[in-house]
């Protein structure tokens, strides 16, 4: 069997057998088993089934952390290939099943290349990406001090089943990907009969007005490029058509880039919601929830990555990209303190149009098993090259 070919039966296996969340112990044991045999030191985690695995090189020097992320998603898989989950309502959707093989193939390469390596690898396999932080519980359980001291550098990939063409890696310096919060509203008013609202405090035209002012408050005090999304998600209010009810309730998405515009888009948004709600002698109760930071690429780090993947795959297989991305990862904690990088890879399969094709998330969304390769020969290469240039 073939490298490709052991990569991509573990990434089946991994996508048949999908997992959510911080308890993957079946995921835990293939990672485990694909690791056996190879001279790592390896540590499970204790409040998640995280495994950690630190490569020691021939010759001492720093550490470099790469990463992958092994949680599934609570989506009943309606892609038609041969491996389909076989979970009911739990489906790889986002391709973090290539993130793991990818992972568990750099961690054989490199271990096969210790005499190339002036330090040490940590290979970071991380449960509860998809909003249960799972990158900082494994900071908190020491994911950081593995190898002995704070990796010099640190990186991590992630595929896309769309609009990115097959094959081509992109990332760029600065802001990569984008915070995560939300802003849940709750309207309080006096219910009463719809034929005479003017008896009743009617909460939904207030909260329809706070919906609308939200998205004005963004495009007028905001920089369009340092830019604020606000999307509502999700509105409920009332139970039938001649009843005002005493409360309407929604739920907000807010994608930010700066930790300024982060900060501000709080403020004010919470601000504006309250005010109106004032005006209609109504109150308002404003729930901020903080998800993940803005994903940061260290401008270093982003170029040196974009130079091992022009010369280890190629010039036409790196693209600059133009502008972050409106997904949250919670790599970003790793970021935060280290510097690094994060790439995007197009896996979308050859059979389809990147540019139509389902997106990640989708029951459809399908990846190309070509990619596993070429993701886990540039981990490697990323760590042997960047510990050598930590050696001068």
């Amino acid at each position: 069997m073939t490298f490709q070919e052991e990569l991509v039966e573990l990434r089946r296996s991994l996508h048949r057998e999908p997992e959510v969340g911080l308890d993957l112990p079946r995921t835990q044991e293939k990672v485990l088993a694909a690791l056996d045999g190879l001279p790592l030191e390896i540590t499970t985690g204790e409040r998640l089934s995280s495994v950690t695995a630190v490569l020691r090189g021939s010759r001492p020097g720093p550490a470099v952390l790469l990463r992958a992320d092994m949680d599934a998603l609570p989506v009943h898989e309606k892609a038609d290939v041969p491996y389909r989950s076989r979970v009911d309502g739990v489906m790889h959707a986002c391709g973090h099943d290539l993130h793991t093989a990818m992972l568990a193939g750099a961690a054989r390469l490199l271990s096969g290349r210790r005499a190339d390596l002036a330090g040490d690898v940590v290979f970071m396999f991380q449960p509860g990406e998809e909003g249960q932080e799972g990158a900082k519980i494994m900071i908190e359980e020491g994911v950081l001090d593995a190898a002995g001291s704070t990796p010099v550098a640190a990186y991590g990939m992630h595929v896309f089943s769309t609009t990115i063409p097959r094959g081509l890696f992109l990332t760029r310096g600065g802001p990569v990907l984008a915070a995560a919060d939300t802003l849940t509203v709750t309207v309080r008013g006096r219910g009463g009969h719809g034929s005479s609202p003017h008896r009743a405090l009617d909460p939904i035209p207030a909260a329809c007005e706070i919906v609308t002012a939200l998205q004005t408050h963004v495009t007028r005090t905001f920089d369009v490029f340092d830019p604020v999304v606000v999307t509502v998600g999700s509105f409920h209010a009332g139970t039938t058509d001649n009843v005002i009810p005493d409360e309407a309730r929604f739920e907000t998405t807010i994608r930010t880039f700066s930790a300024d515009s982060r900060d501000r888009a709080r403020d004010g948004l919470v601000r504006v919601a309250r005010g109106i709600g004032e005006a209609h002698g109504l109150t308002v109760e404003c729930e901020f929830g903080i998800g993940y930071p803005v994903t940061v690429n260290d401008r270093t780090e982003s170029d040196f990555a974009a130079e091992i993947v022009r010369e280890h795959l190629g010039a036409d297989r790196f693209f600059p990209l133009p502008n972050p991305a409106t997904g949250s990862e919670d790599f970003s904690y790793v970021l935060e303190r280290v510097p690094g990088a994060f790439l995007i890879v197009g896996a979308c399969p050859p059979d389809r149009d990147a540019a139509t094709a389902p997106s990640n998330h989708s029951a459809e969304a399908e990846f190309d098993d070509a990619i596993l390769s070429d993701g886990a020969g540039l981990f490697t290469e990323l760590a042997v090259r960047r510990l050598a240039l930590a050696a001068h």
